[in-house]
């Protein structure tokens, strides 16, 4: 989730206070992650159990099946996960939430638990406080209570079961059909007003673009194989035109947007980070600027919260506490806004990163693999981070939409304690889908470059500690590739020194995974197996020919210049003495236990300045950008992203 609580490139004195979550921990729902990949269309004659539940239910309710195929997409991607509720507490292919009922399931995972972001800055969020009663919650997080009083089905089997899962949400929207005073129409145009009451959202801009990406799967259609191995299909429908005047028949509040950076396409609020000084000297939770005209936007950060939408907020809200940028919430894709883009919030844990990008936090958990971040999630985080890398020139890659994962520690001692969100269980392809840029072969020839791309849904590498220390995690999907230090997994995982730990399947032990959209320099193959340059080492994963876990690429590679034996590796591009003002202390050039070897060869994202952003008091007066002539390139060096000096080494075209 969050940056450490002091940053070792601040200066000394520059403390960076952060409280105790343990306010988040009685909301905290202990789940996420979703599965994707289409897979084969399936047809009438094949239909899977879940097509005729959705068939059956339609009739039942008189809800059109494609009204309900494309509501159950957004909420799940038609997925069951196991029966294992979502981080809002939702259930089955139509997230039926029942928030009570989930904490109370989780309610046990309080102790003996690993924490959940890899550091042990804040203590894990798991729910241990008193279990709030059914009425207490918002009516988005326990419309699995109603459904089961207009069905009469057992909430259990509401919770448990896909085909009365299914009836549920067809009640749901009936329900709602009914409650605008509309008819049971066959026309799925029709439906507009009732897909935005289900949303659960309580203002008409969340409910608008949660109805309209509804009807954007019914004009686009659908198919995938679940992740419970159901074929299921929606036909495209295109010419069909929603009566999007329901909406006004909604009763639902209007939200200003005037203060947010947002596209018009979402619902986004404001909802401010303090910049507030306190005793000591101290002040929080993050620092005025003036980006980019002061200095260039390069990076967005992917976080998920490690807690649950209310807590979250209110964390946000602490200037005692840090910041980030955005929250997207997991229900309805509602994103709050709290910092500006032109000041820099306090999120990454490298004061380099922070200065130069953006956080957005998903409201989820990364070490709870059978419940999921919802579609509508998904599609907001995309259209807002396609709206940011068009307003500040950011390009769609990896090297430049970072997980919390991809940040480096910016010095030796910082390496252990950086973060691990949003995990392995994130959908880098499937988000990368959206955001229009989807991970495809870039070279004609096997060689030079390799972009990781595995099938999220088949690809299941064994992960230990979601729940226990040491106990394997519930098989699941993933975006990331486990490492060998040998073509078999006979040889040993391959080891971080940085870490300075034995490398192990850990849910959030990064030391041997690579991540989809990541890229490498190829070092050797053998048989079904690729080896590549990663943390100074030759790295191999499994790439069978059939079933290729990555696909061939094209780019540019630096390896050091001929005559050196090795460069060092930097966790930020720091500028030269000479760069810096009189009154801005001078940063310590700190090179990390890392080498770039004679012979290695590691892919540039960007070549950058040694750059430094001072900013370590309340009033701005001081604050100064300090731009260096050194350059840097910013590299894919092991599962985070790295620096070395352009002088060290040289810059080489690779693959075609």
């Amino acid at each position: 989730m969050r940056g450490s609580s002091t940053d070792p490139n601040r200066s000394p004195g520059h403390r960076r206070t952060r409280r105790s979550a343990g306010a988040l921990a009685t909301a905290a729902l202990l789940l996420p992650l979703l599965g994707a990949a289409p897979s084969e269309t399936a047809t009438a004659s094949s239909a899977s159990t879940l097509q005729r539940a959705f068939a059956s239910a339609s009739a039942e309710y008189h809800v059109p099946q494609t009204v309900l195929l494309a509501v159950s997409y957004l909420q799940s991607r038609w997925d069951e996960h196991g029966g294992a509720p979502s981080v809002t507490g939702g259930y089955g292919p139509m997230h039926l939430t029942d928030a009570r009922t989930a904490l109370a399931a989780t309610e046990h995972l309080s102790e003996g638990t690993e924490d959940p972001r890899g550091d042990s800055a804040r203590t894990a969020l798991h729910p241990t406080a008193q279990i709030p009663a059914d009425s207490q919650l918002p009516d988005r997080l326990r419309t699995l209570t109603k459904a089961a009083e207009l069905t009469g089905l057992p909430a259990a089997d509401l919770r448990s079961d896909e085909t009365a899962n299914v009836d549920g949400g067809a009640a749901l929207l009936a329900d709602a059909q009914k409650g605008l005073g509309e008819p049971l129409s066959a026309d799925p145009a029709d439906w507009y007003g009732a897909i935005a009451r289900f949303s659960g959202a309580d203002d008409t801009a969340t409910a608008a673009a949660y109805a309209n990406d509804v009807y954007d799967v019914i004009h686009t259609g659908e198919e995938r194989t679940t992740d419970a191995g159901q074929q299921v299909a929606l036909a495209a429908q295109p010419e069909l035109a929603p009566d999007t005047a329901q909406l006004k028949e909604t009763g639902l509040r209007t939200v200003s947007t005037d203060s947010t950076e947002c596209p018009k396409k979402v619902s986004c609020e404001w909802i401010p980070a303090p910049y507030a000084e306190f005793g000591d000297n101290d002040y929080g939770n993050h620092d005025l600027g003036d980006r980019p005209a002061s200095q260039s936007i390069k990076y967005i950060v992917i976080h998920d919260t490690e807690g649950q939408w209310d807590g979250v907020l209110n964390l946000v809200q602490d200037p005692t506490y840090v910041s980030w940028n955005y929250t997207i919430r997991s229900t309805d894709g509602l994103i709050a806004q709290h910092v500006k883009a032109k000041d820099v919030a306090w999120h990454a844990g490298n004061w380099y990163i922070n200065a130069k990008s953006i956080g957005i936090e998903h409201e989820g958990f990364l070490a709870a693999p059978d419940a999921w971040y919802t579609e509508a999630m998904y599609r907001s985080s995309a259209r807002l981070v396609k709206y940011l890398t068009k307003k500040y020139g950011i390009p769609l890659d990896r090297q430049h939409i970072l997980g919390h994962d991809n940040v480096p520690g910016p010095t030796t001692s910082t390496i252990p304690g950086m973060h691990t969100d949003p995990g392995p269980y994130w959908d880098w392809a499937h988000y990368f889908a959206l955001l229009g840029h989807p991970f495809k072969q870039t070279a004609k020839k096997s060689g030079g470059l390799v972009t990781i791309r595995p099938d999220y849904t088949t690809n299941q590498p064994v992960y230990t500690g979601c729940v226990t220390k040491g106990v394997p995690c519930a098989v699941h999907g993933s975006s990331e590739v486990r490492l060998y230090s040998g073509p078999g997994e006979t040889y040993p995982l391959i080891k971080d020194i940085g870490l300075g730990t034995t490398p192990t399947t850990g849910v959030n032990d990064l030391s041997s995974r690579v991540s989809t959209g990541q890229q490498y320099a190829v070092a050797d193959r053998s048989g079904d197996w690729t080896a590549i340059w990663y943390l100074g080492q030759e790295a191999w994963f499994k790439n069978p020919k059939k079933h290729p876990t990555a696909v061939k690429a094209a780019g540019w590679v630096i390896t050091p210049k001929e005559g050196l034996d090795s460069v060092p590796v930097y966790g930020r591009a720091y500028p030269e003495a000479s760069a810096y003002p009189t009154g801005v202390p001078v940063q310590a050039v700190s090179p990390l236990p890392y080498k770039l070897l004679a012979g290695q060869k590691y892919v540039v994202g960007d070549k950058v300045p040694g750059e430094y952003y001072y900013a370590v008091t309340f009033t701005t007066d001081s604050h100064k950008v300090v731009v260096g002539k050194d350059l840097y390139y910013e590299i894919q060096y092991g599962h985070r992203v790295e620096f070395v000096r352009a002088a060290d080494v040289q810059l080489k075209r690779s693959g075609r």
